[in-house]
């Protein structure tokens, strides 16, 4: 019996640095489990589509389709455009089960990725010294998706025993930049700010530069293609698998 595939679903960017990370860390996966047929597919402003490698599959002769959605919070791009592209998969090959796992989401192993990056960045700007930190994301409409950030931001700051406030690049107060600003305030001057974002893109750029303009001295890169990350995506996959076979 062929194990179901593994299509690890990202957003997409116009940014080409962010279809590469995206390739990296399917690389990842693929080190991992080298058995399982395991592609990368986009929503949209990169390719693959989703469709596109669906159809892939298909020809390939395999049935089964286990969808990893690589976001970072519960969002709208998890509540709308996920179901509504493997609706329309579903609706193309109606003989194929497609089965979408919860988000890659904030996972607690994430903050490692975070203190490996941070650590890269503050060696970059030759900083020893710490005394506030931000962390990034990139934002949304939904409460709840902002809320999980917020949580990362406490999980963070209570590991480094340092003041953390969560930041938003877009639909959500404070920006980046206000947030340093705020510190800097209270009389802070070693402010550091880390990205969490998955990939390098325009929102991630633009909170650094907004983070650098108000006094940050160094701004992490994002989570990026890390085993850790990769463990993550199986993990997910796992459990659709799991629900894809017949009771």
């Amino acid at each position: 019996m062929t194990a179901p595939a593994l299509v690890a679903l990202a957003h997409g960017s116009r940014d080409p640095r962010s279809a590469e990370t995206i390739g990296a860390l399917v690389d990842e996966v693929r080190a991992t489990r080298p058995d399982l047929r395991i592609e990368k597919a986009f929503l949209e402003l990169a390719k693959p589509s989703f469709q596109t490698v669906v159809d892939r599959l298909v020809r390939a002769g395999h049935d089964e389709i286990v969808v990893v959605p690589l976001l970072l919070t519960e969002a709208y791009h998890a509540k709308v455009d996920v179901p509504a592209v493997i609706a329309a998969a579903t609706e193309r090959h109606p003989d194929l089960k497609i089965r979408a796992t919860k988000v890659l989401g904030l996972e607690t192993s994430f903050l490692e990725v975070l203190d490996v990056r941070m650590r890269e960045a503050l060696q970059r700007s030759r900083v020893r010294e710490l005394d506030a930190l931000v962390l990034v994301a990139a934002g949304s409409s939904d409460a709840l998706a902002n809320q999980s950030v917020a949580r990362m931001a406490r999980l963070w700051g209570a590991h480094h025993k340092l003041p953390v406030t969560a930041a938003f690049a877009s639909a959500a107060p404070p920006a980046a930049g206000e947030a340093v600003r705020a510190f800097r305030a209270e009389g802070r001057r070693h402010i550091a700010v880390a990205s969490l974002f998955l990939a390098p893109g325009f929102l991630p750029d633009r909170a650094a530069e907004l983070s650098l303009e108000a006094g940050a001295v160094a701004v992490s890169e994002p989570l990026g293609a890390h085993p850790e990350i990769a463990r993550a995506v199986l993990a997910r996959y796992a459990v659709g698998a799991v629900e894809l076979v017949p009771v």
